[in-house]
């Protein structure tokens, strides 16, 4: 059973999230990427961050990029956001990998963005609590859902098992106890060309 996003390393089985400045270790699975929180630095620290991100993708046991975003209660402006955001995009696709997706109140422009860059890999929103409406409405505008310890059961019932992935991002829960609460069970798979 995959856990699509855990901050908890030694964690087998899991996606563990690189912070800046942590490094990867044998044995495990990771995703790099710069989180919309800390896009409030100057822009030579963005570009050293993002060059991080770029060495870590690189490596076979970092399968995805994220956690990156897009955040409206925190973190630098939208503009900045969106910008940080389209360069880990230009990243995902050149490594060919999934993208592991933190959204905070801006889903609308979460899928604008989408459809205009017409993106090929794979992007998974993760620790999804929304409303059945929207969980439909990111289906069909292509993104795939993970959800973690807190989410709705209505929207988890919607969710197509192939285009759904289970985390325990922060949470102390094994992700076996997370999965047992869903109605239905994740079958996603990280998708890399």
């Amino acid at each position: 059973m995959l856990d699509l996003h855990t901050h908890h390393h030694g964690r087998h089985n899991a996606v563990i999230n690189l912070r800046d400045g942590e490094s990867p270790a044998d044995g495990y699975i990771y995703s790099a990427g710069v989180h919309p929180w800390d896009t409030i630095v100057d822009d030579d620290e963005i570009e050293r961050r993002l060059a991080r991100v770029a060495e870590l993708v690189r490596l076979p046991h970092v399968v995805a990029i994220g956690e990156a975003g897009l955040d409206k209660l925190r973190g630098a402006s939208p503009e900045r956001q969106a910008e940080v955001l389209r360069r880990q995009v230009e990243l995902s696709e050149s490594a060919r990998k999934p993208m592991i997706l933190h959204v905070v109140k801006a889903f609308p422009e979460i899928m604008a963005l989408r459809k205009s860059l017409k993106p090929t890999q794979q992007w998974i929103i993760h620790g999804f609590r929304g409303k059945p409406q929207l969980a439909e409405s990111l289906l069909r505008a292509g993104f795939d859902i993970s959800l973690g310890e807190h989410f709705n059961p209505a929207s988890a019932a919607i969710i197509p098992p192939s285009r759904l992935f289970a985390e325990t991002d922060e949470s102390l829960l094994p992700i076996e106890e997370i999965v047992d609460r869903m109605p239905l069970k994740p079958e996603g798979v990280i998708k890399r060309s």
